[in-house]
């Protein structure tokens, strides 16, 4: 069975509902998004947020079913590295239905892609420690765990 490519794009206010789905659709989303009718309109103002700032790209990745994945590229200047542009890619996820296809892999070459031409010298991202297959995938895109993070709860 042929599957169509899937078609990357900016997210819209349109796709709000479906992205927080994503979002939602794991252990630890389950636990820290809120899947309801209405949505609540803090995901409305943190999207008018993202989306009006030049330096944010919040993206979907759509097949023939609609929307299938997202992610979140923040594209960060900084004096280091005498000016490096870095690409912080946050927020990546891919529907159940379709985890193992290789449209991760896909997707996350695209956002890579995205931050080349926006001129960035390093892409980095996070991933909670629990999500082993996530540290397993992002390993084979080549990402080295080259630092420690930390996080701090306001």
């Amino acid at each position: 069975m042929s599957r169509v490519s899937p078609r990357f794009r900016r997210a819209e206010a349109r796709d709000l509902d479906a992205i927080i789905a994503l979002l939602a659709d794991d252990a630890l989303g389950q636990t820290r998004e809120r899947v309801a009718t209405p949505t609540d309109p803090a995901y409305a103002e943190a999207f008018r947020a993202i989306e009006t700032d030049p330096n944010q790209l919040l993206a979907v990745m759509e097949d023939e079913d609609g929307v299938a994945g997202c992610l979140q590229i923040s594209f960060i200047p900084g004096l280091s590295r005498r000016g490096m542009w870095r690409g912080q890619i946050e927020s990546v996820r891919i529907a159940s239905r379709l985890r193992g296809a290789k449209l991760g892999r896909e997707m996350l070459e695209w956002a890579i892609d995205q931050c080349r031409q926006r001129n960035c010298q390093l892409v980095q991202l996070t991933s909670d420690k629990s999500r082993s297959d996530a540290l397993r995938f992002y390993e084979s895109l080549g990402f080295i765990a080259s630092h420690e993070g930390f996080k701090l709860a306001l």
